[in-house]
């Protein structure tokens, strides 16, 4: 038997939706251990004088909780 435990994570990357998600996932993984599935929920952009700053993509993570056993 398995449980998992989903949170919402924000990525942001000045070059792509694709690099926010993998920057907020590179993140998480350095603190979090068997992360499992990363569904994308939402995705906006910064905007600053009429033009792109930063893309930003919403995440909901999975990862397994541990046993002491």
């Amino acid at each position: 038997m398995s449980v998992y435990k989903i949170i919402e994570l924000v990525g942001s990357s000045t070059e792509s939706w694709e690099k926010a998600a993998a920057s907020a996932i590179e993140t998480a993984s350095k603190s979090l251990r068997d992360l499992r599935i990363a569904e994308v929920i939402e995705m906006d952009m910064q905007l600053e004088d009429g033009k792109v700053k930063a893309y930003r993509t919403k995440l909901k993570v999975s990862f397994k909780y541990q046993t002491g056993s």
